[in-house]
């Protein structure tokens, strides 16, 4: 699929992260955006990822090819409205958002599946706007696409050729299917996170002793607590009934854990506890041991042949020995496509020395 005219509407680190993977795929392509603040459009047209000096208008985007939506999920409901009498018969409209049910319904209403296809790069972090965008943050992360019911095999095929294009792994699902994964393994976390952390507040104490003794478990389940408190608000209420459906079986989940304790029920614990270590084992990434400090790295790497190789191949040569590596395909609140995880804290810190001194972006917790 080739875009000649792109337009976003909303330009930060996944919008201009996209520019900046086209404007290198194809220096040519005429890249047209519109952002809350002109101060986005001077520093994207400096950087020359835009055509536009000033923010586009709705007008603006009658001739473009594609239209990527990359404002909160209510706000790309509204920009329906008012694209829906100006596009072309041939233009593509997508979204960027991490849930899909309440576009998907405003679509059909609007009668524009036939060019709708919706989009969720699973890619990003808790650091936002254009000033952080990344020709390489899509690269190895899935990118999923929500076609509708009158999306052409044609339209979906050229649209799968895009996101590899942008070095990103395209998964096709239906909307609902995508909004229910996505609550359990995104949207739920950030749920337990949020309150877990808001219960340590309200129960610390004046010398707030449980901040100061915070340790691996509780930063590791709270870090994403961090995100965007906006940005969650609108993930809740356009997410709505898979999320408090989710809710509601980790509340049984939980009363159940609690049964187990309360009736000092050994083999129950054990068989809870080993279960759950199995399938947490049993993901790409390993998982951290409670117990063990983890000594890790992210770093932005290029889908290329020896990409990983030459990266384990200069630590080995400084003595560094290497724990775990992998590639990390979900990055959603991530920063860095390949993680890799040491046995020292002396062996991190020299790595990245090592890697930045080679022009690496690397990135540490």
């Amino acid at each position: 699929m080739t875009f000649n005219t792109v337009g976003f509407i909303g330009f930060g680190l996944i919008g201009g992260s996209i520019a900046k993977k086209m404007r290198i795929n194809d220096p040519g392509v005429k890249i047209i955006a519109s952002a809350r603040r002109q101060e986005t459009i001077d520093t994207a047209y400096a950087a020359g990822l835009i055509d536009n000096k000033k923010s586009c208008i709705i007008s603006d985007f009658s001739e473009c090819d594609v239209i990527f939506l990359c404002a909160p999920v209510k706000n790309n409901i509204d920009y329906l409205h008012k694209l829906k009498p100006v596009i072309s018969k041939d233009c593509i409209i997508t979204d960027v958002g991490s849930t899909k049910t309440e576009i998907h319904e405003e679509v059909i209403r609007l009668d524009l599946e036939k060019n709708f296809i919706g989009g969720h790069p699973m890619t990003g972090s808790e650091k936002t706007g254009i000033e952080n965008a990344d020709e390489y943050l899509l690269e190895n992360a899935y990118y999923i696409i929500t076609p509708t019911e009158k999306n052409t095999e044609e339209q979906i095929a050229g649209f799968r050729g895009f996101v590899k294009s942008l070095g990103s792994i395209p998964l096709v699902l239906d909307y609902k299917k995508h909004d229910y994964a996505t609550a359990s393994i995104s949207h739920l976390p950030h749920m337990i996170s949020y309150a877990l952390t808001n219960l340590v507040k309200n129960i610390d104490d004046q010398d707030e002793t449980m901040k100061t003794i915070a340790a691996g478990g509780f930063r590791d389940m709270t870090r994403i607590a961090a995100s965007s408190p906006v940005m969650w608000q609108s993930i809740c209420l356009s997410n709505k009934e898979q999320l408090i459906s989710l809710m509601d079986q980790y509340i049984d989940e939980i009363t159940r854990l609690r049964e187990s304790i309360d009736h000092s029920e050994k083999q129950e614990l054990l068989n809870y506890f080993s279960e759950a270590k199995e399938y947490r084992d049993s993901l790409f990434i390993p998982s951290k041991r409670s117990s063990t400090v983890c000594y890790e790295m992210f770093v932005d790497l290029v889908d290329e042949a020896g990409g990983i190789a030459i990266i384990a191949s200069m630590l080995a040569f400084k003595g560094i020995n290497i724990k775990n590596i992998g590639i990390i395909n979900n990055r959603e609140f991530e920063e860095g496509v390949l993680r890799i995880e040491f046995y020292t804290h002396e062996a991190l810190d020299l790595a990245v020395v090592v890697l930045k001194e080679k022009n690496y972006k690397v990135y540490c917790r």
